[in-house]
């Protein structure tokens, strides 16, 4: 008596539980497949991967911690959408509209983001690793910290935006607008810069090793303790920039000149 007496209440306990769980994943099923008819708007920690929503209207939609790998979120409206820690790994986001989504901590490396717009977003944490992102808006956003390592930004409109301690090695911003950006202690290795207009941008301790600024608009900009190490700044703008304590090495000046 004593010993099924214990064992009865740990019995009980299991059964419940079982059921609690199969319950919530019986929920979370039928969460998703609501999502996917287009009878609920919210499907956090949903997996959603491969299914395609171009074109389709989620603002303001929860997909907090979602899979949405491979995704098509083509053309898809996602304004003020909830995105945090989700993975987008490959997905396909050109043209989508992200004004003002939370991508904090989001995954979405070797996604493609051609002419999305990230106006006012939240990116901070985000890995966007190899992203596909020409042309993209990305006006007063947050990317502070994110990995944006051999990104394509080229022609890409970032002004405002704060890249504060973010990693852009290797990344190319041909031509794009970066005014008034905030870059301090980015990491910019390797970055092409080629005709990228950086007027205002802040650029203190930034580290521009090998980085390519051919013809970039440099004007005003701080540059203060920044690390030039072979930084080519070849035809560039540094009128009125700022260059206190930078560390010169082999930095090719506008003139053509080296120093030191």
């Amino acid at each position: 008596m004593t010993v099924w007496a214990h064992r009865r209440p740990i019995a009980t306990g299991l059964v419940v539980a079982l059921a609690l769980a199969w319950q919530v994943a019986a929920a979370r099923a039928d969460q998703r497949e609501d999502f996917l008819a287009g009878r609920a708007r919210d499907c956090p920690r949903c997996d959603l991967a491969g299914e395609n929503f171009k074109r389709r209207d989620l603002s303001g939609a929860d997909l907090t911690g979602a899979n949405l790998k491979d995704a098509n979120l083509h053309d898809a409206r996602l304004v003020g959408v909830r995105l945090g820690g989700a993975d987008l790994t490959g997905a396909n986001l050109n043209k989508a509209n992200l004004s003002r989504a939370d991508l904090r901590g989001v995954k979405a490396r070797d996604a493609m983001l051609y002419g999305a717009i990230l106006d006012g977003a939240n990116g901070a944490g985000a890995d966007l690793t190899n992203a596909l992102m020409g042309t993209a808006r990305l006006t007063r956003s947050d990317l502070s910290n994110a990995s944006l390592d051999n990104v394509d930004l080229r022609k890409a409109r970032l002004g405002e935006t704060n890249l504060t301690g973010a990693s852009l090695a290797a990344g190319a911003f041909d031509f794009a607008i970066l005014r008034n950006a905030r870059l301090d202690g980015a990491a910019l290795t390797e970055a092409r810069l080629i005709g990228a207009e950086l007027i205002g941008a802040s650029l203190v301790a930034a580290d521009l090793t090998d980085a390519n600024a051919l013809g970039a608009n440099l004007r005003s900009a701080d540059l203060t303790r920044a690390t030039l190490r072979r930084t080519s700044f070849r035809r560039a703008n540094l009128y009125e920039a700022k260059l206190d304590a930078a560390i010169f090495d082999n930095t090719v000046m506008p003139d053509g000149t080296t120093m030191p």
